[in-house]
């Protein structure tokens, strides 16, 4: 008898329906075709050792199994559950009659239990575009699965509770969830708050703007002044994560099955690799894609600490999703599209000594060692960095002042205030939401200048040597410092903070 369970794969962040027809016939033997990987090869010894232990048994027969499209590569062992309930159907020994209403998956422990799944989000946003009634998986994954309306998810415990329920009409518990109560619920403050540091306010002003635009930063001090601290702080002066973002940033996590019990974040994420990742840990790629680190930091923060420890090469592939904003990632049979929209905080010693630009401390590095440490990291990425920053220590008495110092509540407010704005700005655009995005057409438009502003841009590219690479890059940030001052054009005041913050295009930095 042939009977037909449904279940999906994951490519990207996009689910596809995947067709499994079980077909029983006279003879001997277990085929199973259709590109599956060997995590399904060996599912039949997980599913025998299962329905053995529930009262069932594969059938001494010839079952022939084949996931359809039989062209497209299955992997994982989330399918245990719609093979076994397959087997079952085909075999008579259950009754299934609405098998294909359903989308079915889970990987099944040898006693019948089941562990959670990857993709449970993708695939609930699949089943509901199928028209499909129900999703029945590990119970784990059920909030997750659950944030997608109009579409019935069951979380169960057990293979038993599968069979009872299309076998004998037991009814399984509906997980249902309040998508916009549970995004709001999860908005809980961060941990890391600015009022935690000492002193640096020229530093916390310059995360603020950053965090206001969306620019890219690079902190640069001796070991100790605290870049750090500041970074992990970033996150909690950002502004809240609309549900869309929430959703989009949990859908990528889902794929690597990194979604907590919650079932929606709605924090933005923070990444922070060690130096010693590989370019295909932190950009993406493999036989199999998965979401890497520039994904997983989507609609956040990625937190590269040490800069220059980490490999040249590693660095250069991130250059473009840095641009593009999203990674593509090709094979013989198939692409796939990764989102990667973060903002990229990086930290690095001024030298291999760490105290270049240290006033109390002795240089013990050379000038030659100083531009061969910085020139570990190349002129077309730094282009991609819109701040340059110099984080010195903090003197003793502002770090024993027992004072406390402004909060990132009242620094998220600003922020929110000037990314308002630049949503509205940018209200008729589909791919730019804030200053950091501007395009070139963009730029001229937003950033007009009057002669003394251009006449001081002119000067402080002339007579600190900045680099041409600098000029967008001072007028986005010359953008957001006036939205952030509530001013609808850009000033000399303006210009001149943000040519404050191109350090490394000074000469005697890169050279």
């Amino acid at each position: 008898m042939l009977k037909k369970v449904f279940a999906s794969a994951v490519f990207g962040v996009e689910a596809s329906t995947i067709t499994v027809e079980v077909n029983v016939d006279k003879g001997i033997g277990y085929h199973l075709v259709g590109l599956p990987d060997n995590a399904i090869k060996e599912s039949n010894f997980r599913i025998a050792a299962a329905l053995q232990n529930n009262g069932y048994r594969i059938p001494g027969k010839k079952i022939i199994i084949n996931m359809s499209p039989a062209d497209l590569r299955k992997e994982g062992s989330a399918y245990d559950l719609t093979l076994a309930i397959g087997i079952l159907a085909s075999t008579d020994q259950i009754k299934a009659e609405d098998l294909d209403k359903y989308l079915i998956m889970g990987e099944l422990s040898l006693d019948g239990s089941l562990q959670p799944i990857k993709g449970a989000l993708p695939i609930a946003v699949k089943a509901r575009e199928e028209g499909f009634k129900g999703f029945i998986l590990p119970s784990q994954n059920a909030k997750e699965a659950a944030i997608v309306d109009n579409l019935e998810v069951y979380g169960v415990e057990n293979i038993e509770q599968v069979i009872n329920y299309f076998d004998k009409g037991e009814p399984l518990e509906q997980t249902i969830i309040n998508t916009r109560e549970e995004f709001e619920k999860n908005l809980d403050f961060p941990e890391f708050d600015f009022s935690d540091v000492k002193g640096q306010e020229g530093i916390k002003r310059c995360m603020e703007i950053a965090a206001a635009g969306g620019h890219n930063i690079i902190l640069i001090g001796p070991p100790g002044a605290g870049k750090t601290m500041l970074a992990k702080r970033l996150p909690s002066i950002l502004p809240p994560m609309t549900l869309h973002e929430a959703l989009e940033t949990t859908k990528i996590h889902s794929v690597v099955g990194r979604v907590k019990d919650t079932g929606l974040m709605a924090q933005r994420p923070f990444r922070s690799p060690h130096h010693t990742i590989s370019n295909v840990a932190l950009v993406g790629g493999g036989s199999y894609p998965q979401p890497s680190e520039i994904s997983l930091s989507h609609n956040g923060v990625l937190f590269l600490d040490e800069l220059p420890e980490f490999k040249r090469e590693v660095l250069e592939v991130m250059r473009q999703p840095l641009e593009d904003r999203e990674v593509t990632i090709s094979r013989a049979k198939f692409t796939v599209t990764y989102p990667s929209s973060f903002m990229l905080v990086a930290s690095m010693n001024p030298s291999p000594s760490g105290y270049f630009n240290d006033p109390d401390a002795p240089i013990t590095s050379s000038p030659a060692e100083m531009q061969r440490y910085l020139g570990k990291i190349s002129g077309p990425l730094l282009d991609r960095i819109d701040i340059h920053i110099e984080v010195t220590p903090v003197p003793f008495d502002k770090l024993s002042d027992d004072r406390k110092g402004e909060t990132s509540v009242d620094i998220r407010k600003r922020v929110t205030k000037a990314r308002e704005v630049q949503t509205n700005r940018f209200k008729d655009s589909d791919t730019v939401h804030y200053n950091a995005q501007m395009n070139t057409k963009q730029i001229r438009k937003h950033c007009v200048l009057d002669e003394s502003s251009k006449q001081l841009l002119k000067t402080a590219m002339e007579r600190l040597n900045l680099s041409a690479r600098a000029y967008d890059r001072i007028l986005k940030v010359s953008r957001t410092i006036a939205d952030l001052e509530g001013d609808e054009v850009v000033n000399g005041t303006h210009i001149s903070e943000a040519i404050q913050y191109r350090s490394l295009d000074r000469d005697g930095w890169l050279g």
